[in-house]
């Protein structure tokens, strides 16, 4: 049979390549993870218990709605208004399995084959796969300082065919949290040029501040523009029930419930409600579990800033950090290998954020405990040059 070309030209998943070396690893010393940064510690026992009631209800297997169920839509606007003193409503939201449906789905609703839809560097791979894979060209927008986009940039960059700027924040890979002076630049480019700002906000918990991350949500006209997505899986430690939502304007959501309905349906009950759970139950958990991540990004830029082997820390925040490597002469693929069969210490290069190679990795320090920081930095010692 012929294939599609978009995913047959393709390269397969980041992250499942980087677990593919696991099997060519020294084994010397403990596996480092420093790859995945789905949470290993368990969901909260409120949401546990609910996801039990739900399993055992004659209608807990049942389909939803394709918007997802009402009652976690209204959860969802609730959340979002207390974090961002918006008004948002459930018309609002549109409940999808995972954060990635999520961006795929709205950027289906917005872009067509041939269409231009801007990301910024570093992007999150995943959203660079789909545009390659569906035919929408994407165009790059290089960082500023301190991995911060400019809106004037961006501006630059529009043309006739453009339907979107895509930001992540805080970042994935950079680990960068943009500020509200910032996002609301790049919503008056948007605006202006009557296209969306998607902003992937899968890490708003983890931005180490409870200020709201933007005021896009103020104004009566937000839905003429701005496009929220939002992730329960790290937030509530629920990555495999594949829970995302869309916040957008009810128009929009109607075009993106039609692909939805071709693709899944709707977002699986059993997570929904898991999601439901955790949004009105979860409330001090949730804030437990953000303080711990930020007290593990403290100490993993306390233990990097001593330049371990060469390594260097240029950006850190949420789950991430965005670390320049000290061989610029290497493929850094070469480099992430290396890393994991000696040293047994597992990284995302950072090729597959960016359309070149620029020396990088992602580091994940999310999920390892403060000793597993410190080895962090005494594996790098080995592995790097001095500085």
């Amino acid at each position: 049979m012929r294939l599609n070309p978009g995913p047959v030209q393709q390269s397969d998943s980041p992250i499942g390549t980087a677990y593919a070396l696991l099997d060519r690893r020294a084994g010397r010393r403990p596996l480092l993870n420093l790859a995945q940064a789905a949470p290993q510690y368990p969901p909260a026992p409120a949401v546990v218990e609910h996801v039990a009631a739900v399993a055992r209800d004659p209608h807990g297997a049942d389909y939803g709605e394709i918007s997802g169920l009402p009652h976690l839509r209204e959860a969802v606007a609730t959340d979002l208004n207390q974090a961002y003193d918006a008004r948002i409503t459930a018309a609002n939201v549109l409940v999808t399995a995972g954060c990635n449906q999520a961006f795929c789905l709205a950027v289906s609703a917005l872009a067509q084959a041939g269409d231009e839809v801007i990301l910024a560097l570093p992007y999150y791979f995943n959203h660079d796969m789909w545009l390659r894979m569906t035919g929408i060209t994407a165009t790059y927008l290089e960082p500023g300082p301190g991995f911060v986009p400019s809106a004037c940039d961006a501006e630059a960059l529009i043309t006739a065919r453009t339907r979107a700027i895509v930001l992540v924040t805080p970042g994935n890979p950079s680990g960068v949290t943009l500020s509200p002076a910032t996002l609301a630049a790049f919503a008056e480019v948007a605006e202006r040029h009557d296209i969306a700002l998607v902003l992937d906000e899968t890490y708003r918990t983890f931005r180490g501040t409870g200020e709201p991350a933007h005021r896009l949500f103020d104004g009566p006209r937000w839905e003429r523009t701005v496009v929220s997505l939002h992730s329960f899986s790290k937030d509530l430690a629920i990555p495999g029930y594949r829970v995302g939502a869309v916040v957008a304007s009810a128009g929009l959501n109607r075009q993106i419930a039609k692909l939805a309905d071709c693709v899944a349906i709707c977002a699986p009950r059993i997570g929904q409600e898991a999601a439901w759970a955790g949004l009105t139950r979860a409330g001090r958990w949730r804030d437990e579990r953000a303080a711990e991540v930020a007290a593990r990004r403290q100490r993993f830029e306390t233990v990097m800033a001593r330049r371990p082997g060469g390594f260097e820390l240029l950006s850190s925040g949420g789950f991430f950090g965005w670390v320049r490597h000290p061989f610029p002469g290497r493929p850094t693929g070469d480099v992430a290998r290396e890393l994991v069969e000696t040293y047994d210490t597992l990284i995302i290069p950072g090729t597959a954020f960016l359309p070149d190679d620029r020396a990088m990795l992602r580091v994940s320090f999310a999920n390892v405990t403060p000793g597993e920081l410190d080895d962090v930095a005494d594996r790098l010692g080995l592995a790097g040059v001095t500085p």
